[in-house]
């Protein structure tokens, strides 16, 4: 056995046991508090709630552990099982051009896990989700979804694989550099697009129509120098009753999105606390600092991925018999998780620190007793528990728990609300 063999192995057991641990972990700690509301929150959310809360939480961590041995079992599968190198041989008899090839191959095998995973989409979707009270997704409008998730693939996914191959295949030694600039350039495409073009197609964006809270948010965006292409009310209720607010895009092309169901749940007062939140992240130039380093961290992928698919070991330890662009392209995607995963928390806890920070500017530009109001109501409504465990906290959580993020908003220096 290769010794990369070994190393991925390794990675893969780690990774599935500290996993594992760690959802065991959540589902204790959130069991052995889940009779009792934190003291913090006992008068502004019910037992009943706390307990909702607690319950959905645990579900959703024992589907995960079995969607993750689900997928552990695929990867090994595609890898040392053998199952990439099958479809390998199975499109070579077609006789294609390497690039004709390796998009067929690349396909087949995205087509594969799609459809490997959609038992664990539909089981969410309609029973977990449903159990909860939270589903409102039609089996008309999943299959909608699923039709045009699809059709979007292929207008777009198969034309950028295509790019990348060919300048994998033609480009010479530095063809990593030039493949990162397809990527980060039809990537920032996507973010502009987006908002436009790409999000209307799958949900309603409607203008906001209330005066009151439109004439707040106008003011609000005034005092931060915040210009977008408008405010908009999306119909999240289509498919889920969770609530959430946003901005998306860039440049001119910038949106203000609320869920309607957000909308329904929290007062004016909230709803410009959030959106001070969401307006802290952007003035505080959290989508940059993210942007930057996804962009580099792309650049040291595809730099990894240059100097693995040279080496014969690369492919013959993942159980690929033969060297290629597309299959070199594959194994990195596949197994790059495997060990990445370790690295996951600092991640978490770069999210969590913008978090604090655009907290402590929307504390700045709103009523914060109104945002603490805001999070306990969408914390309820969301049925997020109030008591993770602070080890998997540390690992998965792009947000403080609940505790320590009001406890943080009610120690920060106080500036008064504005109106």
């Amino acid at each position: 056995m290769h010794h990369f063999t070994l190393i991925f192995l390794s990675f893969l057991i780690a990774s599935i046991l500290v996993r594992l641990w760690l959802s065991q972990r959540q589902i204790n700690h959130i069991q052995c508090h889940k009779n009792q509301v934190p003291p913090a929150f006992a008068d502004k959310i019910k037992l009943a709630d706390h307990q909702k809360a607690a319950g959905y939480s645990c579900t959703k961590l024992r589907v995960g552990r079995v969607n993750l041995a689900w997928e552990s079992l695929w990867l090994l599968f595609w890898t040392l099982g053998g199952g990439l190198n099958a479809i390998n041989l199975w499109w070579a008899d077609y006789n294609l051009s390497p690039l004709l090839n390796g998009i067929s191959v690349i396909a087949t095998l995205g087509i594969l896990i799609a459809v490997l995973e959609m038992p664990f989409s539909i089981y969410n979707t309609f029973v977990v989700e449903e159990r909860y009270g939270f589903n409102q997704t039609t089996l008309k409008t999943w299959l909608m979804d699923l039709v045009k998730t699809s059709l979007l693939m292929l207008i777009l996914g198969i034309p950028l694989i295509a790019a990348i191959l060919w300048i994998m295949n033609q480009a010479g030694q530095y063809w990593w550099l030039y493949a990162w600039i397809v990527w980060i350039t039809f990537s920032l495409l996507m973010i502009w697009a987006w908002p436009a073009f790409i999000a209307p197609l799958f949900n309603r964006f409607s203008p906001l129509e209330d005066p009151s809270l439109k004439s707040r948010i106008d003011k609000l965006l005034q005092r931060c120098g915040f210009r977008s292409q408008g405010v908009f009310v999306i119909d999240g209720s289509k498919r889920s009753a969770h609530g959430n607010a946003y901005f998306t895009g860039f440049g001119k092309n910038k949106r203000i999105v609320f869920y309607d169901t957000l909308l329904n749940t929290l007062s004016e007062d909230e709803v410009e606390a959030v959106l001070a939140h969401e307006l802290g992240h952007f003035k505080r130039h959290h989508i940059k600092k993210t942007l930057l380093l996804s962009i580099v961290t792309t650049l040291i992928g595809f730099a990894l991925l240059a100097w693995l698919m040279q080496s014969a070991w690369f492919y013959s330890s993942l159980g690929v018999e033969t060297a290629s662009t597309h299959n070199a392209l594959l194994l990195f995607l596949l197994v790059m998780p495997v060990f990445t995963y370790f690295i996951s928390p600092l991640y978490s806890a770069l999210s969590r620190k913008h978090e604090f920070e655009a907290d402590e500017f929307a504390k700045s530009n709103s009523d914060y007793r109104a945002l603490i109001s805001a999070l306990v109501n969408l914390y309820r409504d969301n049925a997020t528990t109030l008591t993770p465990d602070p080890i998997h906290s540390m690992f998965y959580d792009s947000h403080p728990p609940a505790s320590i993020r009001i406890n943080h908003l009610n120690s920060v220096t106080q500036s008064p609300p504005h109106g």
